[in-house]
């Protein structure tokens, strides 16, 4: 057995499993809240279907799209809690779900290009846009606040970010059109 090959080392295919699962687990979260419509129900499932893809895991085959292996795991294990679940608030009959999960699955593929074209233009902005941003973002009365430490209505951090985001909608929106082949 060659120990530096991962299918044979149980180790090494073990670490990869881990390393693969993490860099994967928000994006698959996202996805699940899509079907599901609650966070909790999406936590649930996604510890299910991971404790399935490390059982599974001897079927995947390294080097190919893990995401699209582990959202399909997903996807059945929605499935499988929709059926036992009638509490889910958003039960959808399997047409709808497969229709959702197509969706979901192919925007699943983009989203780590607009992430980077997000942080790209967000870099290009000023310190105190950005603090802005940030603010709003935190929500819980962040902007009355700042606007009171800064000495400014709050309507006009308002505007300002209306604009903000204008602005990095169109940044994002064409960092991506020059990055498409």
């Amino acid at each position: 057995m060659d120990d530096s090959d991962p299918a044979q080392n149980p180790d090494q295919r073990h670490e990869e499993f881990v390393r693969l699962l993490t860099v994967s687990h928000d994006k698959l979260l996202g996805y699940l809240l899509s079907l599901l419509g609650r966070w909790h129900d999406a936590q649930d499932v996604l510890q299910r279907a991971s404790v399935l893809m490390w059982q599974k895991y001897g079927s995947f085959e390294t080097g190919t799209d893990f995401m699209a292996w582990a959202s399909t795991i997903c996807f059945y294990e929605v499935k499988c809690f929709q059926r036992t679940a009638s509490r889910s608030a958003s039960h959808f009959d399997d047409d709808l779900l497969v229709l959702i999960s197509r969706g979901k699955a192919d925007d699943l593929k983009h989203q780590e290009r607009r992430i980077e074209a997000l942080e790209t233009c967000l870099e290009s902005l000023r310190e105190e846009d950005r603090l802005l941003l940030r603010a709003s973002c935190t929500g819980h009365g962040e902007i009355t606040a700042l606007a009171a430490r800064i000495g400014r209505a709050p309507r006009t951090l308002y505007n300002k970010l209306a604009i903000l985001r204008r602005q990095l909608a169109d940044c994002v929106l064409n960092r991506l059109q020059e990055n498409t082949p």
